[in-house]
C-alpha cells in the first residue's frame, strides 16, 4: 500500500515582528537605520521566511531566512513614510505579519522662487510642503500677515501642497510672499518673489513691426513702378 507524503500543516504556526504577533505601525524619526526582526513560533522544523517591501520581495542573504530573519532599513528617510514591510512564511504566505512605517519629520519646502506676471493677469504661488505629522500653513507678504481679499485671493491646501492664487494682479501686489509651515517637530519657510510687469500692448510688437515692413515695401514698389513719371516731373521742376 502506497503511503502519501503530505506537507506538514502550518496550523498553529505564528510569526512575530519585533515582538508583535499582529500587524502594527512603527513610529520613527529620520534616522541612520532601524531593524525589523521576524521570528517563527510553534515550529517543529526549519521554516523559510520571506520579506516584502510593499509588493516587492526583499533579497535576503543565506543564513538569514530560516526561523528568524532580520532586515535593516538604512537610512530611514521621508520616502519610507507609509511603506509596509511584511514577513511571510514561505510555504504558506497567508501566515504573515506586516509593519507600516510612520516616519515623522519636520516641514521640508520647495517651489518656484521668482514669478513674473503681467499686470491684470492671474497668478498662483505653489508651496510644496512635506511633513509628518501634517503641518499648519500661513502666508506673509513682506514679512507681514497677508490680508486676504475675498474677491482676489484664494487659498488651496492638501497634505503636500499649499497654494495662494491672486486674481488680476496689480502693481501693489509686487513683493515677497513667504510660505510659513509649522508643526510640532519644527517650522519651515520659503520665499516667493512676485514681480508684476507692465501690461503689454493689445497688438504684439512683432505684428506692428511686420505691418511697418509691409507698408514700407509697398511704398517702395509704388515708387519704382512710377519712377518714369516721377523723373519727368522732377525734370520739369528743375528746368
Amino acid at each position: 500500500m502506497l503511503k502519501c507524503s503530505c506537507p506538514p500543516s502550518s496550523a498553529g504556526l505564528e510569526l512575530s515582528v519585533n515582538n508583535h504577533a499582529a500587524d502594527f505601525t512603527l513610529s520613527t524619526g529620520l534616522s541612520p537605520a532601524i531593524s525589523l526582526s521576524c521570528l517563527v513560533h510553534n515550529s517543529s522544523q526549519a521554516e523559510e521566511l520571506l520579506w516584502y517591501r510593499g509588493d516587492g520581495q526583499v533579497a535576503l542573504k543565506e543564513g538569514n531566512k530560516v526561523n528568524i530573519s532580520n532586515i535593516c532599513i538604512s537610512p530611514v528617510n521621508q520616502s519610507d513614510n507609509g511603506v509596509t514591510f511584511t514577513c511571510r512564511l514561505a510555504r504558506d504566505k497567508s501566515v504573515k505579519v506586516s509593519v507600516i512605517l510612520d516616519v515623522q519629520f519636520p516641514p521640508q519646502l520647495s517651489g518656484e522662487e521668482t514669478l513674473h506676471v503681467e499686470e491684470e493677469k492671474d497668478v498662483t504661488l505653489t508651496c510644496n510642503s512635506k511633513s509628518n505629522p501634517q503641518a499648519q500653513s500661513t502666508w506673509l507678504k513682506d514679512n507681514q500677515s497677508l490680508t486676504l481679499q475675498q474677491s482676489r485671493h484664494e487659498l488651496y491646501q492638501t497634505s503636500e501642497v499649499f497654494q495662494l492664487s491672486i486674481r488680476k494682479v496689480q502693481k501693489s501686489d509686487n513683493g515677497t510672499y513667504t510660505c510659513v509651515v509649522e508643526s510640532r517637530l519644527g517650522n519651515g519657510t520659503r520665499d516667493f518673489h512676485l514681480i508684476v510687469e507692465d501690461k503689454k500692448p493689445v497688438f504684439p510688437k512683432e505684428a506692428v513691426i511686420a505691418a511697418v515692413v509691409v507698408v514700407t515695401i509697398t511704398v517702395l514698389f509704388g515708387i519704382v513702378a512710377r519712377k518714369d513719371k516721377i523723373f519727368k516731373v522732377w525734370k520739369v521742376l528743375v528746368s
